[in-house]
């Protein structure tokens, strides 16, 4: 970071630094879905890799050893089959997500508004790239008709479940989706329930089925590939996320630009790791 001639333009860098650092974070972490870790795990990957495998490990049988009978001990001259089981890695690959913007010496601006909107569009490229992956899990058409959402999400739900997923699942909705969601939750059969009561306060979907629902903008056709994306469920084993050092904030006195350089980056990669485990619900 250089600090050359600070104090002969109208901005003071050591003062910028600690306020926009922190809106920037900030911001990322408030406006992303995914950049807290509580909907998809994220793997911290070390200085001087850029990549980070994760293992997807197969099962292994539960067998019945064999007694002898009346004595119930076991046959030493027997074991019991060892079964190893497959491992399948996935690499993820980190990128370099950065956006750069001027503070230029006008003076009279609020540094928060740079880091809140350098953070933003952080959160938006993290998003984007994650709703690619969500758009390859297995993809299901919708019985069509607002009507139908509910039992849509019903079916996909019994989906991963039929094919032995256990853990939490989460539901992203696309911004496209929203108002038909609420119709359907405004509906009698919602009436004077706890989801339609969150759901006309705040415009959050709540918990439906069990699993909690979330809007996100960056679930369109343009990243996940989809004509027309509905919704996903998902497991947190569908999907992993690989930072290194979380988001970055820089600065640097651009005599050029009559201003100061801010850049934000974050090292990020994404991948579907078991597509069994998330069921996105669209059009292809």
């Amino acid at each position: 970071m250089a600090y050359a001639n600070e104090y002969g333009s109208g901005i003071n860098l050591k003062a910028l630094m600690i306020p926009t650092q922190a809106a920037t974070v900030y911001a990322a972490q408030e406006n992303s879905l995914y950049l807290n870790g509580s909907m998809i795990p994220i793997v911290e990957v070390g200085e001087g890799s850029s990549s980070a495998q994760i293992a997807v490990m197969g099962t292994v049988p539960v067998q019945t050893v064999v007694n002898n009978a009346g004595s119930q001990t076991q046959e030493i001259e027997i074991d019991f089959a060892a079964v190893l089981p497959t491992n399948t890695p996935t690499t993820i690959m980190l990128d370099l997500l950065a956006a750069r913007s001027v503070i230029r010496d006008l003076g009279g601006v609020d540094f928060n508004n740079f880091g809140r909107i350098l953070g933003s569009a952080i959160a938006d490229s993290v998003d984007s790239r994650v709703s690619a992956n969500l758009g390859a899990l297995t993809v299901v058409a919708p019985a069509g008709g607002a009507v139908t959402l509910l039992d849509d999400l019903y079916n996909a739900i019994g989906t991963i479940r039929d094919a032995g997923e256990t853990g939490p699942l989460n539901c992203v909705v696309s911004a496209a989706k929203y108002g038909d969601f609420m119709k359907v939750i405004g509906n009698a059969g919602f009436a004077g329930s706890e989801t339609q009561n969150a759901a006309m306060r705040s415009g959050f979907l709540g918990m439906i089925a069990g699993v909690p629902c979330f809007v996100s903008a960056a679930f369109n056709a343009a990243n996940t590939g989809l004509t027309t994306p509905d919704f996903a469920v998902f497991s947190q084993d569908a999907v992993r996320m690989a930072t290194q050092g979380g988001v970055k904030v820089e600065f640097e006195r651009r005599a050029a630009a009559v201003g100061t350089d801010i850049v934000a980056s974050i090292a990020f990669g994404s991948a579907v790791i078991d597509a069994t485990r998330g069921v996105t619900v669209g059009t292809a």
